[in-house]
């Protein structure tokens, strides 16, 4: 059954890639990742920590290259119960880039060996990083599985992020089960994760020494750490009994923390899509805020015509106590909700109290247009703050068969970033996928 994209490992746990017919399955890709801005101040959401405020200038860019590498393997197999294994890592590496074409590295991991803080154009050293992202071991028998260790998420408030040339994951256990017809019940334990910024408890010593601070989503040589105080438990329920609608519920109780909730309900019918979201948290202890909510809502409406074109427009708004809806597991403020913007400069800003978001959206597929082309605009405007946001965001991507080519522009207007003035960023991607 189709679980959307936000059903955690539904897919991940019952897919034949996760239990690989020929018994192993070895997988990864190597990136080479470069961003830069024109933009003149460095405080918050931005890839180029040292900039002097011009495009391709080495000072205003940043750039890694990273290599992923990932084995999965049937260790026992019967007709009652099946174990597979899966093994992944990353390793991050600038390759002199920082002391040649750019001044500031892309990822987080990244620690410095001399001269903290420095510009890297003037001494400063990197380091290379590497780690293990993923380390499970998963049980399948009958229409339950089971899987432990160290593994990527993908729930809507508390997700591994992909937008970065490193992606943050989590060490959790968790359960699901089929037995009830086109549903999937999930439950979870999340103990510890990797990104720099876990519910508010900032785990990153290194990270705001170097040219990237926000925006950074891994720790430090990807160090892991306690998950908020205590961990976090999560259920979930996802319905898809009527084929062209998926609802799901999800709980989440962070020790210590908080309590949140997420409901989303999503219909295609033909081509014709409608979506709502609605999540809500309470806050137990964080700032001294004890006993606060808070709450989002979101709904979308778009058209989809199947290798043609794509459209889609969607409404939020936060209500006046705090923040809800945001990724739990890093400090970006990337979130789920339909209205969240496309690049990390603009990410925190939908889910921010008091917010009223709008967002378009218009794609087009390789197939029809050679390119692969998305065009998205995301506006907030906040009566508490008077802080406004506007970005557009321009992609273009291209397959030559293992190799993906993406180049994406963004247009960002914030009246708390770069004093008000409005800033350009250009990225580029490459990705060899074996």
């Amino acid at each position: 059954m189709k679980l959307v994209k936000m059903s955690l490992l539904a897919a991940t746990l019952i897919a034949s890639s996760a239990f690989a017919i020929d018994n192993v399955k070895v997988s990864g890709d190597a990136q080479l990742m470069y961003s830069t801005s024109d933009r003149g101040d460095t405080t918050s959401n931005t890839i180029a920590g040292n900039s002097s405020g011009s495009l391709f200038d080495k000072d205003s860019s940043a750039a890694d290259a990273g290599i992923h590498l990932g084995i999965t393997a049937d260790l026992a197999k019967n007709d009652l119960v099946s174990v597979s294994a899966g093994l992944s890592g990353t390793m991050l590496s600038t390759l002199g880039l920082e002391n040649n074409l750019v001044s500031n590295v892309w990822g987080g991991a990244h620690t410095a060996e001399v001269s903290p803080g420095a510009n890297y154009g003037n001494g400063a050293k990197v380091k290379n990083a590497s780690w293990f992202n993923e380390a499970w071991v998963a049980i399948s028998a009958g229409k339950s599985t089971a899987k432990l260790g160290r593994m990527e998420l993908d729930t809507p408030l508390a997700f591994t992020e992909t937008w970065s040339i490193e992606q943050n994951s989590f060490e959790a256990a968790v359960l699901m089960n089929q037995d009830i017809p086109d549903t999937t019940l999930v439950a979870a334990y999340i103990g510890n994760g990797n990104g720099n910024e876990v519910f508010g408890q900032n785990l990153q010593s290194n990270v705001d020494t170097l040219g990237l601070t926000a925006g950074a989503v891994v720790n430090g040589d990807g160090d892991f750490a306690t998950y908020g105080t205590d961990g976090a438990y999560a259920i979930a329920a996802i319905n898809n009994s009527w084929k062209p609608l998926t609802v799901q519920a999800w709980y989440y109780d962070v020790s210590k923390l908080a309590q949140a909730y997420w409901l989303q309900a999503d219909l295609n019918i033909e081509g014709i899509l409608v979506g709502a979201q609605y999540t809500g948290l309470t806050l137990d202890r964080k700032s001294g805020a004890d006993g606060t909510e808070s709450n989002a809502l979101a709904v979308m409406a778009g058209y989809e015509m199947k290798d043609t074109f794509t459209v889609k427009a969607a409404f939020s708004q936060t209500d006046k106590d705090t923040a809800a809806g945001w990724n739990t597991a890093t400090s970006t403020g990337q979130s789920k909700l339909y209205t969240e913007a496309k690049w990390v400069s603009g990410y925190g800003y939908v889910t921010a109290a008091d917010t009223t978001a709008i967002k378009v959206a218009a794609m087009t597929p390789e197939a029809l247009t050679w390119v692969k082309l998305g065009l998205c605009g995301t506006q907030t405007t906040n009566d508490t703050t008077n802080v406004d946001m506007m970005q557009v965001a321009l992609d273009a991507s291209k397959s030559f068969g293992p190799l993906d080519v993406e180049l994406m522009y963004v247009y960002m207007d914030a009246d708390n970033q770069n004093a008000g003035d409005a800033y350009n960023t250009v990225n580029a991607y490459l990705t060899l996928n074996f």
